[in-house]
């Protein structure tokens, strides 16, 4: 199982590597990789701190992607397929045991995109 999990974090950890140019890389490790904003937090609890934007954990039971423009952006949410949301835990998160299948990986990539423009748009990059 471990092996499934190590492949199914180095799929998502791809998903959002290839959005790391235009964030920054706050962890990258063989666990964890997260990725937040290069400007400040707008949010005044969070103030002066780059803003979360994703990120991919390797645990236990399963591979976990984070993705918060689905919290900020409610909208996004109502675009995910049925097949992707048995994967989903609480507002933000997927959780997987396997490697995502490439209609699940598509739909993540499309999700994360749609969130950086979002972010884009608001100004948070």
């Amino acid at each position: 199982m471990a092996g499934d999990f190590e492949a199914a974090f180095a799929t998502l950890k791809s998903v959002l590597g290839k959005n790391a140019k235009r964030l920054s890389v706050k962890t990258d490790t063989a666990i964890e990789y997260t990725l937040v904003t290069q400007s400040p937090s707008p949010f005044p609890k969070d103030k002066g701190k780059p803003l979360y934007f994703a990120s991919v954990r390797l645990g236990k039971a399963y591979v976990s992607f984070h993705l918060i423009a689905l919290y900020m952006n409610p909208a996004l949410t109502k675009t995910i397929s049925a097949a992707l949301k048995k994967h989903m835990q609480g507002k933000t998160c997927f959780n997987f045991k396997t490697d995502p299948e490439p209609e699940m990986l598509s739909e993540l990539k499309r999700l994360t995109d749609a969130g950086l423009q979002h972010f884009k748009g608001k100004k948070w990059l």
